[in-house]
This record gives C-alpha cells, structure tokens and sequence, in this order.
C-alpha cells in the first residue's frame, strides 16, 4: 500500500518508492505494477498524475483528483511556481552551494502517456535548465574505489528551477559530481562500491520538499517527506544523520 502524505477534495500526495514507475513506460515494458494503478486501486478512484519522478527516484509525487485540479497543478509546474527540494548522495566534494545553468538537449519522456512523447531529432535545440545546489555534508572513506587512495561522497540539495528529464541526474553529472546508483549519468565503480559496503540497490535521489498554490484555495501548500528507510540507512552509515534532518527542517527554504 502507498503511503499517503496529504489528501483533500482536489488532490493527494504519495511518498513514491524507488524502483516504481509513475505509469507505464515502452522502455520498461516488463514492469506490471505503475504508482498510477496502485493509487487508483487503493482509492477506488481515478488519479490523474501532474508531474513526474524517474523510476529510481523516491519521495513526494503528487496526483489531481479530477482532470481540472491536474490540470491547473501542471500549469504551475510547467511555469515554474513549484518549489522543489531534493537530496542527493553524490560522489566527491562539491563546493559548498552554486547554481548550474546548463542547457541540455531534448530527451524522448518516456514516462509520459503515448502521443505525448516527442523524441530527440538532429536540429532539435537545447532546454534552458537550471539547478540550485547547496553541500550539506560531506565524507572522505580510506578506500581506493578509483584511481586515488581514498574516495570522497556528500550529501546535497538540490533544488531545480527548471523541469527537464533527468535534469537533476545530468546536471550532476555536468558538475563531475553523479549521483550515486545512477547507471545511466553515474559511475559504475562507485555504484558498486555502496551495493557491496552499503547494500545499495537505488538511485540516491529523493523528493523531499514540494511548495505550491494549491488549485482550489489559492493557499500555499507545503509537502514535506523523509527520505525511504534505505536512503536514510546509506546517509547515517555515512555519518550524517544530523545533516540529514538539517536538509529536511530547510526544506520550507527551497
């Protein structure tokens, strides 16, 4: 059963787990099980999803209960009204907070419902995209995973202010510093290295903060949720149980 976070007449939040898709993707065509059809199910109603999060992504996803609130949540997200906060494990030492303001190239979505997709293409042009960062903790660990003798990870936030596809994954990738368990922008030694030290099966990528006019009220609504248990497990191992709860109280700042 999903754990649900807020609900009321117009829409709901859920604390999507790693490894579970919004709704059916052509890439993942063996998966059986989507966050739309487990919502649906659990609350014998139609949910219509307003954004998305990649399948190894965790934390707050958020559904209108009709097509207009979903609608009108959209809007703002596509317009940039939503506050979003993340955290992320990342390898190396980021400087302690900056902005990347890196273009990237159109991607086929394949999370969205057929006829919605719009694949790369030569001549497409590049997104604007843009990621607030801020360093919330870092480590130095006495093993060779690479070619140095010890190996640097950190704890950061991350706060997009734009909404691209993986924008967050590449935008990390961009600044030398993936996140851990990405097997697509990541490094497999290091995504090694946390499977076999920390039993890291994911993405170290969570929602934890979402900030928006809510569609009926006009009132600010505010959507907090704790990284998954594992997540939370690889950052305490880490040393940064304090830092962590510190990135969440900061949530409302993102």
């Amino acid at each position: 059963m999903l754990e649900i976070l807020h609900r009321d007449d117009y829409l709901v939040a859920i604390h999507k787990p790693a490894g579970l898709l919004v709704h059916r993707s052509m890439i993942d065509r063996h998966e059986q099980r989507f966050a739309v059809q487990l919502l649906r199910d659990q609350l014998g109603r139609h949910v219509y999803p307003v954004h998305r999060l990649d399948k190894g992504t965790s934390g707050i996803l958020l559904f209108g209960l009709d097509p207009r609130s979903a609608a009108s949540l959209g809007q703002r997200f596509e317009r940039g009204d939503v506050g979003k906060r993340y955290l992320a494990i990342v390898r190396g030492h980021p400087p302690a907070e900056g902005l990347i303001d890196h273009p990237l190239s159109r991607r086929t979505d394949a999370y969205a419902p057929r006829g919605h997709t719009r694949p790369d293409r030569p001549g497409d042009e590049t997104q604007t995209a843009q990621t607030r960062f801020r360093s919330l903790a870092t480590v130095e660990l006495p093993y060779a995973v690479d070619r140095y003798p010890t190996s640097r990870y950190a704890l950061v936030a991350l706060m997009p202010i734009t909404g691209r596809r993986h924008q967050l994954r590449r935008h990390m990738k961009h600044l030398s510093h993936p996140i851990i368990g990405d097997a697509s922008y990541g490094k497999g030694r290091h995504n090694r290295f946390f499977a076999a030290h920390y039993g890291c099966q994911r993405l170290l990528l969570a929602c934890v903060g979402l900030c928006f006019e809510h569609p009926a009220t006009n009132e600010q609504l505010e959507l907090r949720a704790r990284p998954s248990p594992d997540f939370e497990g690889i950052a305490t191992a880490l040393g940064w149980r304090d830092a962590l709860q510190a990135g969440l109280c900061a949530a409302a700042d993102s």
